[in-house]
């Protein structure tokens, strides 16, 4: 890991991974990421991923968040044979090389230019994971989910495409800060459905565009103000399927560290019958750049569509 020197608006982040193939599937089609964006790309920096050593070392990793800030990805794919793991890898090292590449040229660094940067990411990864599956028959119709934020100068940038979901979670409280782009959730909002039917819908992984299948994407860009202590969770619907709010939240607060709260909600998952490939990324923020939290404070979504910064 990389240690940035500290400045008087220094944010350190705790962060962990994790994924597991869960009880039914044959392969594990989730893929997730935690990067620091580099300046330059042959500058060294942090790097999470479901191949990292250091998810065989255990223990929890600690990184400072860098002027270029840090990047987290839960991706979820979807497609017959080996379609789904590489539509989702595929996404995550593009949104990540992206990112970086157009970021990187910014000279003026702004909050709106960070936000259009990785939203041309996503958008990036969508048209290169459409013409990889048209270029290679045994790969078409392959997709992928992608739930993307970005940390930087104690904001966090979330771009979603799919149903993997964001969470904040403040003051004991966990909020979702993505909404799912699914056909349930649709007729919830139309009031055609309860939420408690919509959770045991056969039809609730339906889902209304995902990375890769359509030639364009619209992604979903929301923004919040980040205070000490928060949690931000990034997870694929292997753990929201099986797990309810309540307990991914009491898993999550009850925990020592980042790390022992990856374990527990996918063992918890894997108990429940692991329907599905699990995946789930958590970060813990603190540090001198962020302002506590008030007992009574609480989160909002805030989307780029309605509100300006």
């Amino acid at each position: 890991m990389t240690i940035f020197p500290g400045d008087d608006r220094q944010v350190e982040v705790s962060v962990w991974g994790l994924s597991d193939v869960g009880q039914v599937r044959s392969e594990n089609q989730d893929a997730f990421l935690v990067a620091e964006l580099r300046e330059t790309p042959d500058e060294e920096g942090f790097l999470l991923g479901p191949d990292s050593p250091e998810l065989l070392e255990g223990g929890e990793a600690r990184v400072q968040v860098g002027p270029r800030g840090l990047l987290l990805l839960v991706a979820d794919g979807m497609g017959g044979a080996a379609g789904g793991a590489v539509a989702s890898r595929l996404a995550a090292t593009v949104i990540t090389e992206t990112l970086e590449q157009r970021w990187g040229r910014e000279r003026v660094q702004t909050p709106a230019e960070f936000t259009r940067c990785l939203q041309e990411a996503v958008e990036e990864a969508n048209r290169r994971v459409f013409e990889r599956a048209g270029h290679q028959p045994e790969l078409s119709g392959m997709g992928t989910t992608a739930t993307v934020a970005g940390i930087l100068d104690g904001m966090v940038y979330l771009a979603q495409v799919g149903d993997s979901r964001g969470y904040l979670i403040r003051n004991q409280q966990m909020v979702q800060i993505t909404r799912d782009q699914s056909m349930v959730q649709e007729l919830v909002e139309q009031g055609a459905m309860t939420q408690e039917e919509a959770e045991r819908s056969v039809h609730r992984s339906v889902l209304l565009q995902a990375l890769g299948t359509e030639p364009q994407v619209n992604v979903a860009m929301t923004y919040h103000q980040l205070c000490r202590d928060d949690q931000l969770l990034l997870c694929s619907d292997g753990l929201t399927g099986p797990l309810a709010d309540d307990e991914i939240a009491r898993t999550v607060t009850d925990a020592d560290t980042p790390a022992t709260a990856c374990h527990e909600l996918v063992a918890l998952a894997n108990e429940r019958g692991g329907p599905d490939n699990i995946s789930v990324v958590l970060a813990r923020v603190h540090g001198s750049g962020l302002t506590p939290a008030s007992p009574d404070e609480e989160v909002a979504l805030r989307t780029f569509e309605s509100d300006a910064l």
